[in-house]
């Protein structure tokens, strides 16, 4: 089970780096709107509530990928 995890979290968690490096590249917190208002926190909040949303992202992107991968179809054989 922990091997799992780690496929699960590890690799999510060198993508939502990059994701997050490239989003917070062309966007400034400071210019962020929610629902139509502009949220109010320190830019360091809003870089690490976008690293954790991007990180679960891709975890769950990765879960997708591992039960796909460790099913198969029946009656087909693998790839």
């Amino acid at each position: 089970m922990f091997r799992l995890a780690l496929l699960i979290l590890w690799p999510s968690f060198l993508v939502a780096i990059l994701a997050e490096g490239f989003f917070f590249s062309l966007f400034d917190p400071a210019d962020l709107m929610l629902v139509g208002g502009h949220v109010d926190m320190p830019p360091i909040a809003a870089y690490t509530m976008g690293f954790f949303f991007f990180w679960c992202f891709c975890a769950i992107a990765s879960m997708i990928s591992i039960y796909l991968i460790r099913t198969e179809a029946p009656n087909q054989p693998p790839f």
